[in-house]
């Protein structure tokens, strides 16, 4: 399924709030909304299949949401919603517990149980905006039981699991307009994979989990160790493997279906990194060697040849060829610093 998005910008006001509440109702689950915003309301859903998931992105107004155990009845996906909150600020009831969330915050509620939720409009805090996914619930390998105490909670999402699966979903959402179904797909499983990851950690399930899918949490846990941290000129496959407890032989399995050795794609996005910055002007004055060794690159010859290798130009001649026309001076006054 390709991705969709509506805004109710594009229909006559007295229309929009009833079409909004439709597709939330389709899309999510059938819920009960009301909104002091109603005579003019302005929002958007967006909508991408992910193979056996569903992702769906919003923005609205201050508004009160209810399922109610009828509605509940009348129609249920079987789905957990796991939230992203991007903006605003919202709050969600369900069973015995109640969370307050701000953006960068993620919660967790199902679509099986009557829920309440509330966007408020505070001053500083904008409209609401929130990424949805929705997991079936017989794809998640960790009972409901073991669940219940996570639900319509803040979980963890500024560090560790939580933090990965809430950049993944905002880096789907961005390249979702180009993706084909077969990345899509690929995408959904990954996007499991993680999700289950995170709720395996707070409900102390990991024993429940398929190893295929820890390895895969445990592989996204090691690119943000390596992103973080690609500036140490320490940084290789001893230091990773001793991080995360586990055999340098086991990391190398772990990126072997990758196609790229771990030093690999350590050298390759350090060189991304530079490739990036010998075009800003604002680094400019920077030499080309200190670029390099910004990002653990300490080597001046080493960094030369492996960005030859790397773009079939040494940094110097990338950094003239992207800035020279616009540089003038400053560019000149640069280039006994390039080498």
């Amino acid at each position: 399924m390709a991705f969709t998005e509506f805004d109710t910008a594009a229909l006559p006001r007295d229309q929009r709030f009833d079409w909004w509440c439709e597709v939330v109702g389709r899309g999510v689950a059938p819920t009960r909304i009301t909104s002091d915003e109603a005579s003019d309301f302005r929002g958007s859903v967006g909508s991408l299949g992910l193979g056996p998931l569903q992702l769906t992105t919003m923005a609205f107004p201050g508004l009160r949401s209810e399922r109610t155990a009828e509605l509940v009845r009348r129609g249920d996906p079987e789905t957990y919603e796991l939230t992203l909150v991007l903006g605003g600020s919202m709050e969600v009831s369900q069973g015995r517990n109640d969370a307050a969330l701000l953006a960068g915050d993620v919660a967790l509620w199902t679509s099986s149980r009557p829920y309440r939720g509330r966007a408020l409009n505070a001053p500083g805090t904008g409209a609401a905006r929130a990424i949805i996914l929705h997991l079936p619930r017989t794809l998640v390998p960790v009972p409901e039981a073991r669940l219940d105490r996570l639900f319509a909670c803040v979980l963890p999402a500024r560090s560790g699991i939580g933090r990965i699966l809430a950049d993944h979903l905002i880096s789907v959402v961005r390249e979702a307009p180009g993706l084909d179904e077969p990345d899509s797909e690929r995408l959904g499983l990954a996007s499991l994979d993680l999700a289950a990851g995170l709720l395996a950690a707070q409900a102390d399930a990991q024993d429940l989990v398929p190893p295929e899918t820890r390895h895969q949490v445990l592989l996204a846990r090691i690119d943000v160790f390596i992103q973080d941290r690609l500036a140490d000129p320490q940084l290789g496959p001893d230091a990773i493997a001793a991080h995360h407890h586990i055999s340098v032989r086991l990391l190398h399995q772990l990126f072997r279906p990758r196609g790229e050795t771990v030093s690999a794609a350590i050298r390759r996005r350090r060189l991304e990194r530079c490739h990036e910055e010998l075009t800003d002007p604002r680094l400019l004055t920077v030499p080309v060697h200190a670029i390099g060794a910004r990002w653990g690159l300490i080597s001046p010859e080493r960094f030369s040849r492996s960005f030859r290798a790397a773009y079939g130009v040494p940094p110097g001649e990338h950094r003239r060829k992207a800035l020279g026309v616009r540089s003038g001076t400053s560019l000149r006054a640069s280039q006994a610093n390039d080498g």
